[in-house]
């Protein structure tokens, strides 16, 4: 049975979205979270005299933020996730793109500072947790091998939006869900968009209709739509939303195949 992944933002980390979670996994389905963690990382960083700067919704990432990154995603909410699955009774595992190299990356654009693009997804560590029947929730971080015989590696912050869309596509995903705190996607006039093709989506983002952090989750629906039937993105602060979208009777917008 192919995998359903989903991506959790930040403002929907809320507990009935893991009951969910949990009630799916003793269901059977083989699930895969990619979890993003926005809201505190910006938090921190104010904390600290920082500030938070982003460009088409992905955070500029310099050397100072990059450790506030790797703490928060792949220490205090990784982890605070897997200690709530496995208090509701699921079976979770946490790790990062950055262990075993699971996800390898190089750096985006320079102006965005240490922002990884995903080259490569090592899908076996995913396999072989999914196979002894562990949801795997993964921090979206990515490392960058060597790039000499005696240089150093680097660890590189990925958008979880972008890591969640390499993820489904390397696992060729039965369904790819974004869980995030709006009703969906909305044409120029507010209106919900039910359904979008990949041409509707790229009009959309070229008239700035589509902007700020839906463009990742837009892009990486449409990225993974070469192999998963059909990406999601709903409004993860209403209950039974999670199960509404892998029923495919809930609200939101579907990004499909196609023209």
């Amino acid at each position: 049975m192919k995998p359903i992944v989903i991506k959790i933002g930040g403002s929907t980390l809320g507990s009935y979205v893991l009951e969910d979670v949990v009630m799916l996994q003793k269901r059977g389905l083989p699930l895969v979270i990619v979890h993003g963690g926005g809201k505190t990382i910006s938090n921190w960083l104010w904390e600290r005299g920082l500030g938070a700067n982003f460009s088409d919704g992905l955070r500029i990432t310099d050397a100072q933020s990059l450790e506030i990154v790797i703490a928060v995603l792949a220490g205090l909410i990784n982890k605070q996730l897997v200690a709530q699955v496995n208090s509701l009774g699921g079976r979770a595992f946490g790790l990062s793109g950055i262990d075993g190299g699971f996800i390898e990356a190089r750096i985006k654009s320079p102006h965005l500072g240490y922002v990884g693009q995903v080259v490569k997804i090592n899908t076996k560590p995913l396999e072989m947790l999914l196979d002894a029947e562990y949801l795997p929730i993964i921090a979206p971080l990515g490392y960058q091998p060597p790039q000499a015989s005696d240089g150093a590696g680097m660890l590189l912050n990925i958008n979880a939006d972008t890591a969640a869309g390499d993820v489904a596509l390397a696992l060729k995903a039965a369904q790819l869900i974004f869980l995030t705190d709006v009703a969906g996607i909305a044409d120029g006039t507010g209106n919900l968009l039910p359904s979008l093709t990949p041409t509707e989506a790229r009009s959309l983002i070229a008239r700035r209709v589509i902007s700020a952090g839906m463009i990742p989750k837009v892009e990486a629906c449409l990225h993974a739509l070469s192999v998963v039937p059909q990406a999601q993105i709903v409004d993860g602060r209403l209950s039974g939303a999670l199960l509404a979208a892998i029923e495919e009777h809930g609200d939101g917008t579907k990004v499909v195949g196609g023209e």
